[in-house]
């Protein structure tokens, strides 16, 4: 009888795996930690202030603190769910002689057009455009994975293909 695995990696039974890199893991038990200690008790507060102002059947600040408190509780259920599964990501090792592209690895490319980019490879839990962190389901994230310094890599865009080179793989 063959084990079920889930989309995650793990087989049945087993917890699932969620990568994430020394410094997402640490942003993330740190936004818990605000959550927790402070901002429970800044809605807790709201509430109850909605609660002093008269009749809750028809507050609208109570449904809106009751509906805040509702979304505070999910993240961090959601949060302490990645932390839980959390598997650290150590930096890229050499094979063969050769660094390759994988999740945790700081990649410099240039495209096409000569312009030079940076970003770390990371999955989709921690992924953040603006931060320079590129998920690894994303199109260049899939394309660029195991790839080495000088490799030439296409990637399909809805605007048509683009060729990026890899120049380092920190």
């Amino acid at each position: 009888m063959a084990n079920a695995v889930n989309n995650a990696g793990a087989r049945a039974g087993e917890k699932e795996r969620i990568p994430l890199t020394r410094e997402g893991y640490e942003e993330k038990r740190a936004r818990l930690t605000y959550l927790i200690t402070e901002r429970r008790r800044e809605v807790a507060d709201y509430i109850h202030e909605a609660k002093e102002a008269g009749d809750i059947s028809e507050s609208s600040a109570y449904e809106d603190a009751k509906n805040l408190q509702a979304m505070l509780e999910g993240e961090i259920q959601e949060l302490q769910q990645v932390l839980d599964n959390a598997v650290i990501l150590e930096a890229p090792i050499e094979e063969d002689g050769k660094r390759t592209v994988r999740l945790g690895a700081t990649i410099e490319v240039e495209t096409d057009k000569g312009t030079t980019r940076t970003f770390m490879l990371v999955s989709t839990v921690e992924a953040n455009s603006a931060g320079g962190k590129l998920s690894d389901q994303s199109p260049v994230g899939r394309a660029l994975q195991g790839h080495s310094v000088g490799d030439k890599v296409e990637v399909n865009t809805p605007g048509g293909a683009v060729f990026y080179t890899v120049k380092a793989i920190r």
